[in-house]
């Protein structure tokens, strides 16, 4: 199976910056488009931003311009900058990959567990 650790959520005052790190461990799978997904209280889960497995990424409108998503093939791990951080955007951060298992030729959506980032202004 494949298991997603999520790390570097925390509580920045509005200005500031936060890096996550989402590192997925398993055996005999490959990874396709790894991304951060994020969901405030009371709202739906929405997209922050995605990376596919050959570097093209996709942002949200809300953080373009302030964050960057970016990935480590080698080490199986996803990062998002985040700058210029804005009280809106406190909310739980979610690591998501597509994960293509060999031993079932499918591939398969895993979540990891969240990280709180809060924003204070």
């Amino acid at each position: 199976q494949v298991q997603l650790m999520e790390s570097g959520g925390g509580l920045v005052q509005a200005g500031g910056s936060l890096r996550l790190s989402c590192a997925a461990s398993g055996s005999m799978f490959s990874i396709n488009t790894m991304g951060w997904y994020r969901q405030a209280p009371g709202k739906q889960r929405e997209l922050v931003a995605t990376v596919t497995s050959g570097g093209s990424t996709n942002y949200a409108d809300a953080v373009k311009g302030r964050f960057t998503i970016s990935r480590d093939n080698t080490k199986n791990t996803v990062n998002l900058q985040m700058n210029s951080l804005k009280p809106e955007d406190t909310a739980v951060y979610y690591c998501k990959i597509e994960g293509y298992i060999y031993r079932d030729s499918l591939e398969y959506d895993y979540w990891g567990q969240g990280t709180q980032v809060t924003v204070s202004s």
